[in-house]
């Protein structure tokens, strides 16, 4: 894809998340889940995210991250790829937040830090949550246009961007102005492996840290207090086996279908 026509780079931000390995997930006494200390990867959806804006061969690439100091690792390996330049946002009080704090949060650092974007990319889930809620809370904060479930980034004109997206019923490409998020699904490609001179350019980077003083922000508007919403109870569900009953002919199958309340009348 190619750069805008006034001959400056195409900026984009893509907003990734570290989340926990899927066999190691603790949770902390207000039933979130605990990220200090655990072992964490890349959310697999931000992986495509990555992909997506590593089409656009001359944009300035920026992978920013909400999380605590341990995520600034996952940013070297978005930069290991073939983004440019890391971001972490990364405060104690930011913990506990609900996808509308986690929202205003990158919004706020977006607005004060890195206002001259023309493209934020984001993951359309995070596994940990699977809410789909904080990319669209993103644009929402920031008052820019938002396309979801976009399964690949069509064209880019110089001033629009064309996505293709899926919907129940079949596939449609909308039309967008920029700037604007986008919110992508797994893609097509491969991830993009890292190079040896990526790698040496990730370990020598500089990752920029924002604090909550530093974007704006208050504790009140932050965290678990900023929050409007929690999770009451988090347990894992019980693996219960039910019996198994067999049927030989269509009748005994419309009988079992008329006990579970189908096939009335």
């Amino acid at each position: 894809m190619n750069k805008p026509p006034s001959g400056e780079k195409m900026k984009i931000l893509v907003c990734i998340k570290q989340v926990p390995d899927t066999t190691d997930i603790k949770w902390t006494e207000n039933n979130t889940i605990q990220r200090e200390g655990v072992e964490s990867v890349i959310n697999p959806f931000d992986v495509y995210a990555i992909e997506e804006a590593l089409k656009f061969k001359d944009a300035e690439i920026t992978v920013l991250s909400m999380g605590p100091q341990q995520a600034s690792e996952m940013l070297r390996k978005a930069i290991a790829v073939g983004c440019d330049k890391g971001v972490l946002i990364s405060d104690k009080k930011f913990a506990g937040a609900d996808t509308y704090a986690t929202g205003k949060t990158i919004a706020s650092a977006i607005k004060s830090k890195m206002p001259d974007f023309d493209l934020i990319i984001c993951g359309q889930f995070a596994v940990d949550g699977d809410t789909a809620q904080t990319g669209p809370s993103i644009a929402g904060q920031l008052g820019i246009p938002q396309v979801t479930y976009v399964r690949k980034l069509d064209r880019f004109d110089g001033q629009s961007i064309y996505a293709e997206r899926e919907l129940e019923d079949g596939i449609e490409t909308v039309k967008v102005q920029l700037p604007a998020l986008i919110c992508v699904l797994k893609g097509f490609d491969e991830p993009t492996r890292p190079t040896i001179n990526g790698i040496k350019k990730a370990k020598n980077a500089d990752i920029t840290v924002y604090s909550m003083e530093d974007i704006g922000l208050t504790p009140d508007e932050v965290g678990i207090k900023g929050s409007p919403t929690y999770v009451s109870r988090a347990f894992r569900p019980e693996n219960k086996r039910g019996e198994c009953s067999f049927c030989e002919d269509i009748n005994c199958i419309a009988d079992k279908i008329k006990e579970f309340g189908g096939l009335n009348g």
